[in-house]
């Protein structure tokens, strides 16, 4: 089965990946059997030959989950088209400490909510 996957290639502790399409009992290193393009995952710079890649997928080869999101996440170009994740994990501690101003804050606008309902009752009836 043909397989559309990574081969490392860089130095040590600063990767770069080429997306191959191989066998998938050779090794990662082993010889492909077409480059499709590469991939720095440091500086998020990808250059892949789209067109090529989607005609192997169509002939049965099988992308990996990686190449499958880069693929997906291609611009027509063969760029990568980024998107920075804009929600920020927090510790329990902190998630507690949000939930917990959150509540307060929903209280609060309850208190002003009710407080604006009884002066607007009470004035028609003044009139």
């Amino acid at each position: 089965m043909l397989k559309i996957r990574l081969k490392r290639m860089g130095a040590k502790k600063s990767p770069s990946y080429r997306i191959v399409v191989i066998n998938s009992t050779t090794k990662r290193e082993g010889r492909p059997i077409q480059e499709l393009g590469h991939y720095n995952p440091k500086t998020k710079e990808m250059k892949l030959d789209l067109a090529s890649a989607q005609d192997w997928v169509k002939k049965g080869a099988q992308p990996t989950e990686t190449v499958a999101y880069l693929m997906n996440n291609c611009n027509e170009d063969g760029t990568l088209n980024y998107k920075k994740k804009e929600t920020v994990k927090l510790s329990k501690k902190a998630q507690a400490k949000a939930a917990a101003e959150a509540e307060a804050k929903a209280k609060a606008e309850e208190e002003a909510k009710a407080a604006a309902e009884a002066a607007t009752e009470e004035a028609p009836a003044e009139a």
